[in-house]
């Protein structure tokens, strides 16, 4: 699968069925399921990770440590409002004996209606153009420091103080709240996932972070699309389900 593209179709289509994201195997918010898969079978389940704030519907998915930042942060659009998110965990040990688990997806849900198909939906800053990519290649988010966030972009900067001073203020030091405590604390939600009220809000806008399946790369974005066109569901594919 190509990991990046800018090869893009000339307008929206739905991807045929079969071919990915709409491939037998795809197991975002699957819960108590166990899928066949080219690696063996993987037992998936999913933790609630508490109501995202998306007051402009400018969808943020980045690494929150290396790649948020108040201006140029890449989003897709999606409705305005409060959602629920969740996080699908896999098993992938070798017995299915929960002795190795992995985040393979992370979604944030618009809609109960049902989904007819999925696609890849690029990123852009704003007035970037958005064309959609071509059959299994897409314009994804770097992640590099093994962690992958959901926030509103229009909240970044008002509700974040100085950058200069976040990775020491907020990311990592000895404070019970600094951010990398609360993704490992195993008593906030689970330990590699925290939702997280922004330094500076006024109304509750927050992030939820988690950590993105084997670590490291590069990861799309995946639109849940009901009969209607309508964006349903939003969603990053961790690859760890092939």
């Amino acid at each position: 699968m190509t990991i990046f593209s800018r090869l893009f179709s000339k307008g929206p289509r739905r991807p045929p069925v079969g071919t990915w994201p709409n491939h037998p195997t795809w197991g975002a918010l699957k819960n108590g399921s166990t899928l066949p898969t080219a690696d063996g079978p993987r037992f998936l389940w999913t933790v609630e990770c508490g109501n995202l704030m998306l007051p402009s519907g400018r969808l943020v998915a980045c690494d929150p440590f290396v790649r948020l930042s108040p201006v140029n942060t890449p989003f897709i659009i999606a409705p305005r409002g409060k959602f629920p998110v969740s996080v699908t965990l896999a098993d992938v040990s070798e017995k299915q004996d929960r002795s190795h688990i992995r985040e393979a997806y992370a979604s944030v849900i618009f809609s109960s209606e049902t989904e007819v198909y999925r696609k890849a939906v690029p990123l852009a800053i704003d007035g970037q153009k958005r064309p959609e990519p071509e059959g299994d290649n897409f314009v994804g988010f770097g992640v590099d420091a093994g962690t992958a966030c959901f926030a509103d972009e229009s909240v970044i900067g008002p509700c974040m103080p100085d950058p200069k001073t976040w990775y020491e203020s907020l990311f990592e030091n000895e404070q019970a709240d600094c951010w990398f405590r609360r993704m490992d604390d195993p008593d906030h939600i689970r330990a590699g996932i925290a939702n997280i009220v922004l330094p500076l809000a006024k109304n509750g806008e927050n992030l939820i972070l988690f950590h993105s399946g084997w670590g490291d790369g590069c990861y799309p974005v995946i639109g849940s699309f009901d009969s209607s066109d309508q964006l349903i569901a939003a969603h990053i594919d961790f690859f760890v389900i092939k």
